[in-house]
Parts: structure tokens; C-alpha cells; sequence
């Protein structure tokens, strides 16, 4: 069955951005991004001209927002992609309740609200290496480059402050709790994810995108429309 939605259940710096990348250049696969991170709602709202607070329980502007996001999430396609990461999980549920008048889980909810959803599963093998990669941009402040080694974004100045081992143990010991949270949502909804991994993706991104493609049921030959936007990083900045 061809999906009407699908959600990109990754942790930092698992290669989610690649994905989002990959799927808008497409074509046919709407626009995914982390449309619920509770950080970026105001701006998401201030662009798209929803009047209101995120930080209010507002029925009308979780109306408005998900209306709004439904539109950029398709981009002029047929199919609405979401990026969520943990973190969100919460929020997610209680918005887009808020926004239908109805009570439910969050993969009833997307449901109700987008028709038939897709759950692709984007993880890291090589968590000790995620660790240092989400350190180093925590602490840098820059956490992905353009293709020709511009800044793409960056959230705050260069900090100078070396990574200690007790750090990365904390950074992969919350790493491994978001992944155990992802399991434990898939379990208790029965969804079976389409699984991808960073490492995967990184090697071979269009044939990784042509995979996804087929699994929301579109025409994985558009994956060659599809462009890379980040460069991975070298060895000492970020991947």
C-alpha cells in the first residue's frame, strides 16, 4: 500500500539530515524536517505565518500549526514526511491532539491526520563514533557543512574545550536510552520499520533513497533526481 505520510524516527547525528536531504530533492517525497522539535516551533509558525505561542496550550494554533505543516511536510507532493527524534515524542502527541479535538496514541493520531504512515527506523552502528561526532558539535557549534565546505549550520560560537572520555560515556549512554526509546515505541504500536543505518546511507546515499522510496510505495528511479546537500565531515569535525 502506498503511504500518505511517513516519519524518520532517528537520534542526533545518525545521518538524518542526508535522509531529509535526499527525500526533498526527489521530487516526490514531500519535505521531512523536525516540524514538532519544541525549539524551532516559533520560527516554523513565524514562516509560515501561524499566529500564537508554541509554549501556550492553544487549540487554535496547534490547528493553524499542523495545518501549516501538513503543507510544508508535502511540498506540492502527494506524500508528507516528518523527521522525530525522542525528544519530541511527548509534544508531538499532545499537539497534534490538541490540533484534531481527539484523544489517541501518536501513530493513531498521524494517522487520522495524514492517512497511511510509513515509520523508517535511522540508526548508528558505530554509537562510541556518533558520540564524538555529537560532541565535537555540541562544542563547535557548527553541525553540517555544504558540499563545497561552507557553513550550513551552526547554533552557537566555537567553544575550545577538549572531549574527556567521562563525556563521551554520558553522550553514548543517552544515545543508547534514545535507541532503547525507539524500540520500545515500535514495540508497544506493533510497527515494523523500514531499518536503516548511518553507516548504509553514508556509503550509497541514492541507493539507500531508492530503498525508501519503493517502501512508501513511489517510483524509486526518482532517487537519481535526488541531490546531496551535506558533506560529511572529517575526522575531528563532525559527521
Amino acid at each position: 500500500m502506498r503511504a500518505s505520510a511517513y516519519v524518520i524516527c532517528a537520534t542526533p547525528r545518525s545521518g538524518s539530515t542526508l535522509l531529509c536531504d535526499l527525500l526533498a530533492t526527489s521530487g516526490v517525497a514531500g519535505r521531512p524536517h523536525s516540524y514538532f522539535r519544541a525549539e524551532d516551533i516559533d520560527e516554523w509558525a513565524d514562516g509560515w505565518g501561524v499566529e500564537g505561542q508554541a509554549d501556550l496550550q492553544d487549540p487554535a494554533f496547534d490547528r493553524a500549526y499542523v495545518c501549516a505543516m501538513a503543507k510544508a511536510g508535502r511540498a506540492g507532493t502527494d506524500v508528507f514526511g516528518l523527521r522525530l527524534m525522542p525528544a519530541s515524542l511527548k509534544d508531538a502527541t499532545r499537539r497534534l491532539g490538541t490540533a484534531l479535538g481527539q484523544e489517541g496514541d501518536l501513530p493513531t493520531l498521524l494517522g487520522r491526520a495524514f492517512g497511511p504512515t510509513r515509520y523508517i527506523h535511522l540508526s548508528r552502528d558505530d554509537r562510541a563514533a556518533q558520540a564524538a561526532s555529537l560532541l565535537r558539535a555540541q562544542q563547535s557549534g557548527l553541525w553540517h557543512v555544504s558540499p563545497d565546505g561552507s557553513e550550513r549550520e551552526r547554533t552557537a560560537p566555537m567553544r575550545a574545550a577538549p572531549i574527556d572520555a567521562e563525556a563521551l560515556a554520558v553522550a553514548q549512554k543517552g544515545l543508547a536510552a534514545d535507541d532503547r526509546a525507539w524500540e520500545r515505541f515500535f514495540a508497544a504500536h506493533a510497527i515494523a520499520p523500514l531499518r536503516l543505518t548511518y553507516e548504509r546511507l553514508a556509503a550509497d546515499p541514492h541507493a539507500e533513497l531508492a530503498t525508501v522510496l519503493a517502501a512508501l510505495g513511489l517510483d524509486p528511479t526518482h532517487a537519481a533526481n535526488a541531490r546531496i546537500m551535506t558533506r560529511k565531515m572529517a575526522s575531528g569535525a563532525n559527521p
